[in-house]
């Protein structure tokens, strides 16, 4: 692996190679390739695992819960609107951010070399 310039940050909400910055890392909506067209940087190290979406419903009930509360006080809107308002809002804020935030995760792994706990025997 040799030092790049490239931000982990930068190329994960890009959805670009952690090594190159060029390269696609995703196959579909949030799965990774095998490896990168450009530079052919292999992502078997790319396990993110529950990691974005650990991040997602924090982001996600910060925005809301207040938006929630603010519209219950001020306005009392009977229950089908609440739900009409925020489960939308709740889809479309988790989907959005759910790619860019495994990009993020799989690029600053691949910066720092993480990978999965060892014993060492």
């Amino acid at each position: 692996m040799q030092e790049n310039k490239i931000s982990p940050v930068v190329a994960g909400l890009k959805g670009r190679c952690p090594e190159c910055g060029r390269g696609k890392l995703f196959e579909g909506f949030i799965e990774v390739r095998d490896k990168c067209s450009v530079c052919g940087l292999n992502f078997d190290f790319a396990d993110s695992g529950d990691g974005p979406a650990i991040f997602i419903m924090f982001i996600v009930g910060f925005i809301i819960i207040p938006a929630i509360i603010t519209t219950e006080i001020y306005f009392r809107p009977p229950y089908w609107v609440h739900a009409l308002l925020w489960g939308p809002g709740v889809l479309l804020l988790s989907a959005g951010l759910l790619r860019p935030f495994k990009g993020v995760l799989v690029a600053l792994q691949y910066k720092h070399q993480a990978h999965e706990g060892q014993i060492d025997q």
